[in-house]
């Protein structure tokens, strides 16, 4: 009877020792046959364990075809296979052997094949493997395991590339992201049906996540572009994407002027021809012909008659023309004027005490208006008007700043309501504040709800306001505080303060897949009485695709617990806190100063945070290493100023424009890798071949940045020039790349550059000078939109020129919708804002009063 492995899998090691050591010895002492899988050993060998010469190794199954694993061993007397913890059948082994002519020892190898169904009867629950096991009289031993997979591949693409038209020299980047496969797909790129070799032309990188980089786009790149992704099952192409290179025209030198003509002048040309424009590039800018008049020498000499007696006799008619419009245009205007003072002194408002726009001190303490005449220029401009402001000289005392130049605007003073005080200036004075903001600063930290106040200075600021409302801004952060008029009860006057928050000065506990989405930014005194709510604005740095998050505004409270007051997407009218959501922006109406901050928490994998990638290296370096640090930041300002605060300090230099990555809630690492460095003149001390920054250290860890040093080394301190490509990618993800080429020693770009734009606009701005539209007319605009009209020509349809239509429940809620919609309007457009673009809205309403904004240049 043939052995069988059973016994071997119910027994002892032992026991199975010596049943062998019974059936080896009966088949030696009868003579009989042996078993096909089992030979006796010579005693000399008797006490050696079997060692694997050739063991099983991964296969993978293509189609329908089975694959064979083999396995041999010596000394061995009897080999099986065991596949997902099963011993095959001894009917399917083949078995083969020899003697191994150096030893003498005996030699047996084993083969099976395993088939798809075989497999397939275990997909999806595991994975199917197969392991020898090789017995001699001393023991056994264990071959590696080798694991079987059906392979295939999908057809569809997950990610194709799309065609783009793009200007000569521009770097272009087509993304691709293979079908998914077992094993996993190779790519390769196609230009019209040729394969691209970066090694052949180093003008293409294909990055580590497979897209394709052209890193100067020249004429001959324009082409169909085709991602090609293959593996041992089958080979697919995507859609192809086409790129086209265009040139734009650039004008050759100017000709030599030309001899001076009959008519006293000479012309000079050129042409659109170095280059000329190409594949749908821009023609050329200017003009293609130029003509000067000629000195008097120069000009060919005639004889005056009676041509020129007409042309003179015509020039006098016509300059005695120009002067009449002239009369005419100066009369009209000044009629209008009369009757444009007449009309907006009949308001009431101007009892209320609201400062002009573009008025400047002329001595501290005394503010004096300054008109200015404006330039000539095609818009129209914002009319400002002087009021009395005696009216609040006992009650306001404040910051006020002008934030716009005042060019462009004028006052108009015609009319007794319009006159300033009979010493020629206001007694509204300057209210700067005695003491400087570190000492307010520590004032509220000795308060009791201040102690958390951070003592940093540079992102704070502070202010006094009262009824006219005003601004708070700290530079550089994209957060601010508008007050709007009215906001303050009329003879209240509070000293309000804004600062953004660090996040390790506060414990904000964050679970699962929760992660902040924007700065914690402090705004206070809390408790303070508002009668309108204002408006915060903070950058956030998520993907503003509510289907993919459920963010939450979370409020700090007395105790410094955090607490949910908002679900963004389900505001309530009837609650104190309403959200504005933009796409890099948030607008929180609160009726309650405090701690605010957003939270996110994805509701599926494709929700994304976006992260600011920004490369810095040594401003001079006079060793051979040479460091590049990147930094992966939240994708907002205030995260990026103190970044930048930071490498000024340790004299870094920015090295490319910061580029913004998708990284998403899939659990995957953020990938950093540096490629093509000249090998003859640098390399990398980095010992892998990339660095990794975990997903939970950026998802919801405690930094606000993160950074990657790159150390570099060059072969000698003559060499300055560094070309390189650096990339950060998210595992099975979105990747990013920079192509760096630069002089170490040469390029020393300070970190004032363009990419911070620095904030000239004064931390604090109260009254009028905070707001583009000026009070008088807001109240005109007010009470002329608030009244519902039947045709809907009032506020609601404001809100839907001004895009503002999701919000009509909010609006509706308040006592004046106008106002709260100029409110967001002012929010929006502090640094933009366009006042003539408000103005052409009114007009396409139909209200008659917007005719209020404007004053034509023509009639200045």
């Amino acid at each position: 009877m043939p052995l069988s492995p059973g016994p071997f899998v119910r027994c002892g090691f032992n026991a199975a020792l010596l049943l062998l050591g019974l059936t080896f010895a009966g088949i030696a002492s009868t003579g009989g046959s042996e078993h096909p899988a089992t030979a006796a050993l010579p005693a000399a060998f008797s006490d050696l364990l079997p060692h694997f010469l050739v063991e099983p190794e991964d296969e993978y199954i293509v189609k329908n075809k089975p694959v064979t694993l083999s396995c041999r061993s010596t000394p061995a007397t009897q080999i099986y296979f065991k596949c997902n913890g099963e011993w095959v059948h001894q009917d399917d082994h083949l078995i083969e052997r020899t003697v191994d002519p150096a030893t003498a020892l005996p030699v047996m190898q084993v083969t099976i094949e395993i088939t798809r169904q075989q497999v397939e009867k275990i997909f999806g629950l595991d994975e199917y493997w197969c392991q020898c096991v090789a017995w001699s009289t001393t023991g056994t031993q264990k071959s590696q395991k080798a694991y079987i997979r059906i392979a295939y591949l999908r057809k569809n693409f997950e990610e194709e590339p799309q065609g783009k038209e793009v200007a000569l020299d521009q770097e272009v980047l087509l993304h691709c992201h293979p079908p998914e496969g077992v094993p996993p797909a190779e790519v390769e790129w196609q230009r019209n049906e040729d394969v691209l070799d970066p090694l052949s032309d180093p003008n293409f990188f294909i990055t580590p996540d497979n897209n394709l980089v052209i890193k100067k786009a020249r004429l001959l790149d324009t082409g169909n572009y085709t991602c090609v992704a293959k593996n041992i099952v089958a080979r697919r192409k995507s859609n192809s994407a086409t790129v086209l290179v265009y040139v734009d025209g650039g004008w050759s030198e100017w000709s030599k002027w030309s001899a001076c003509g009959a008519d006293c002048s000479m012309w000079r040309s050129r042409e659109c021809s170095q280059p000329s424009p190409g594949t749908g590039g821009k023609d050329c800018q200017g003009l293609d012909l130029q003509s000067m008049n000629c000195t008097n020498e120069q000009c060919p000499q005639t004889v005056s008659g009676a041509e020129d007696v007409a042309l003179y006799v015509g020039m006098v008619a016509v300059a005695l023309c120009l002067t009449l419009l002239l009369i005419v245009v100066v009369l009209v205007y000044r009629r209008k004027k009369e009757g444009l003072d007449a009309d907006v002194a009949d308001s009431s408002i101007l009892t209320t005490g609201f400062q002009p726009m573009g008025i400047k001190p002329s001595k501290p303490g005394v503010w004096a208006p300054r008109p200015r005449r404006p330039p000539h220029s095609k818009n129209s401009h914002l009319l400002t008007i002087q009021p009395d402001l005696t009216t609040t000289t006992t009650s306001y005392q404040g910051t006020l700043r002008s934030r716009h130049d005042t060019a462009g605007k004028f006052s108009m003073t015609n009319g007794p309501l319009l006159d300033p005080l009979p010493n020629g200036s206001h007694t509204l004075h300057n209210g700067k504040l005695n003491s400087d903001t570190t000492e307010f600063v520590s004032r509220l930290s000795t308060q009791t709800y201040f102690k958390t106040l951070p003592r940093d200075v540079a992102n704070t600021s502070y202010g006094t306001f009262n009824f006219l409302g005003g601004r708070l801004t700290i530079p550089n952060t994209g957060i601010s505080l508008l007050i709007p008029p009215e906001a303050i009860p009329r003879g209240k006057i509070y000293e309000i303060y804004l600062t953004v928050q660090r996040k390790e000065d506060l414990r904000l506990p964050l679970a699962g897949c929760q992660t902040l989405l924007s700065p914690i930014v402090s705004c206070g005194p809390p408790g303070v009485v508002l009668s309108r709510p204002v408006i915060l604005s903070m950058d956030h740095s998520f993907d503003a695709c509510l289907d993919n998050w459920a963010v939450r505004l979370k409020k700090q409270n007395y105790e410094g617990a955090w607490e949910d007051v908002l679900l963004m997407g389900e505001e309530l009218v009837s609650e104190p806190y309403y959200c504005q959501l933009e796409a890099e922006t948030c607008r929180l109406f609160t009726e309650q100063l405090g701690t605010f901050t957003l939270v996110g928490e994805s509701l599926h994998m494709g929700a994304a945070k976006r992260l600011r990638l920004v490369l810095f290296s040594d401003a001079y370096c006079s060793t051979l290493e040479y460091n590049i640090r990147v930094y992966c930041m939240d994708d907002t300002q205030d995260v990026f100023k103190e970044v930048m605060q930071m490498e000024r300090q340790l004299g870094g230099r920015l090295i490319d424009e910061p580029h913004v990555l998708l990284f998403k809630d899939s659990y995957h690492n953020l990938r950093l890798s540096i490629h093509d460095m000249p090998q003859a003149h640098w390399r990398s001390k980095l010992l892998a071949g990339y660095q990794e920054i975990p997903f939970y250290h950026i998802w919801n860890g405690s930094q606000r940045y993160l950074h990657c040093t790159f150390t570099l080394e060059r072969l000698s301190l003559s060499t300055c020039e560094l070309t390189c490509q650096l990339c950060v990618w998210q595992v099975e993800g979105e990747g990013q790349s920079f192509a760096l080429d630069f002089n170490i020693a040469k390029d020393t770009r300070g970190l004032d550059s363009e990419f911070l734009l620095m904030d000239s606009n004064a931390t604090a701005l109260a009254g009028p000078s905070a707001f583009q539209i000026p009070y008088l007319i807001r109240q005109k605009i007010c009470g002329s939109l608030d009244a519902p009209c039947p045709n809907g020509a009032d506020w609601r349809m404001l809100a839907q020129r001004l895009k503002l239509e999701r919000h009509m429940s909010f609006f509706a809620s308040k006592a004046s919708p106008t106002s709260v919609i100029l409110d967001l309007w002012e929010a929006q457009h502090f640094h933009s804002g366009n006042i003539n673009q408000l103005a052409t809205v009114m007009a396409d309403i139909g209200k008659q009063e917007a005719m209020i904004f404007l004053v034509s240049d023509g009639e200045c």
